[in-house]
């Protein structure tokens, strides 16, 4: 059974998951640069049929890729220890499970937005569905009505 977040909860633990998210986001962007160094090399390695390297320098940054590789993970595995998913490492976006009316919906948050959850969509609609909060909580507000 996953984990379901209210509005509150997910807003508390914010500042905890921008924190790690903003560090897989590091890792991945260095993990990526380090690769088209390394590609860049390969290509001019090729190009000019072999050329002196520093094998030293070389090791180094694939060391280093491997750091950011765990950094990644650390970072991703502790975000998912919480209940909270990953769902974009580019630009940064977390979804918090909540329900509705017994109806599983996602609270949507992405890097760079106000601390505090301003949208939601529905399991199926992903981030091009985001609708405001206001929507989700104007929903919960409505009184049932008998048939």
């Amino acid at each position: 059974m996953e984990k379901l977040f209210t509005l509150q909860e997910a807003n508390t633990l914010l500042p905890i998951l921008e924190s790690l998210l903003k560090q897989a986001m590091e890792g991945k962007q260095l993990m990526e640069e380090i690769d088209r160094e390394l590609q860049n090399l390969g290509h001019k390695i090729f190009l000019s049929g072999g050329i002196l390297v520093d094998i030293a320098a070389v090791s180094k940054r694939k060391s280093e890729r491997e750091k950011a590789i765990q950094t990644i993970k650390d970072s991703i595995s502790e975000i998912h220890a919480t209940g909270v998913q990953v769902k974009d490492l580019d630009v940064g976006l977390l979804d918090f499970p909540h329900s509705v009316d017994g109806e599983t919906v996602l609270l949507c948050w992405k890097l760079g937005e106000p601390l505090n959850v301003k949208h939601w969509h529905g399991l199926e609609e992903g981030f091009a569905g985001r609708k405001p909060i206001e929507t989700l909580l104007n929903k919960k507000e409505k009184p049932e009505r008998p048939n």
